[in-house]
């Protein structure tokens, strides 16, 4: 039985101090133009006070112009000793100066660059967190192994190869970090660890539900969910689909996403690998 989550309103000034350090994952879902849920890594998400967020942009990429878009985000926050918070957000506003331009910017990262640093600040209002909550590395262990289990159960439903062999390698890799998105009953993103998580085939994800058993049973069925997948060298991806539900794979309870979409955040560009998209030949010079 897992935990009931605890609703809150602020940060406690012990959380805010959790997330300055630059050693840390922070995740943040927005919603794109369709309505479908986006997954973006955001090392620099911390908090300026107990009701604000802020986070720095130095690359162009999709989450910024989406939440311009729409405002509600969902966040996710895990430190090194494997404690995390998630909560739901709405952005308000940028700027191009002040206290948190010159906080992120005088982080190493960013101060000993030559190429780049923080050019835009964006902050958005605290609407709900539910306090500090350390990953359930058990319940994860055994979850992983349910799914590596279930997986050689699973069988093949056809051919068509949306994943590739660098995808399949990252979302299958035991130690990646792996993390499910969909939009709350109120217009919200909210985020899951799947770290169990691996791929059934060339256009499946499964996970055991064993853990985080409460958040994958509030997913409505048929919803559409983004996967957001990053090893520890920094490689990731991003797969959007169908959530298909709890189901029984050889008496492994587990739910099932269904990939439609596939795109690689990393640099030096960021680009949708699947459906291939059409290349235009350059007749301008």
């Amino acid at each position: 039985m897992e935990e009931q989550k605890t609703m809150l309103k602020i940060f406690s000034q012990a959380d805010i101090e959790s997330f300055k350090p630059e050693m840390k994952i922070g995740l943040l879902a927005t919603i794109n133009q369709d309505g479908l849920p986006h997954l973006t890594l955001i090392s620099t998400l911390q908090a300026s006070t107990p009701t604000e967020l802020f986070w720095g942009q130095f690359a162009e990429g999709l989450s910024k112009h989406y939440i311009r878009e729409n405002p509600r985000t969902g966040f996710l926050i895990m430190t090194l000793d494997k404690n995390l918070w998630r909560g739901k957000a709405r952005f308000t506003r940028t700027a191009c100066e002040g206290k948190e331009y010159d906080i992120l910017n005088n982080l190493p990262l960013f101060r000993y660059n030559s190429y780049f640093g923080v050019h835009t600040v964006y902050y958005m209002d605290l609407v709900e967190q539910h306090g500090r909550e350390a990953l359930p590395m058990g319940r994860v262990v055994q979850a992983s192994i349910k799914t590596i289990i279930a997986k050689t159960m699973a069988g093949k439903e056809n051919d068509e190869k949306i994943l590739n062999l660098f995808t399949i390698k990252l979302i299958n890799k035991i130690d990646n970090l792996k993390f499910l998105a969909y939009i709350d009953g109120d217009g919200y993103p909210f985020i899951i660890p799947v770290i169990q998580a691996q791929t059934a085939g060339n256009e499946r994800v499964i996970f055991s539900s064993s853990a985080y058993t409460d958040d994958l049973n509030a997913v409505p069925q048929g919803s559409s969910v983004a996967l957001f997948g990053m090893s520890l060298e920094m490689q990731s991806v991003l797969l959007r689909g169908k959530y298909r539900g709890i189901r029984s794979i050889g008496g492994i309870s587990c739910g099932e996403m269904g990939v439609n979409w596939v795109y690689s955040p990393m640099p030096p560009k960021a680009e949708q690998i699947y459906p291939p998209t059409k290349l235009d030949p350059v007749t301008d010079f």
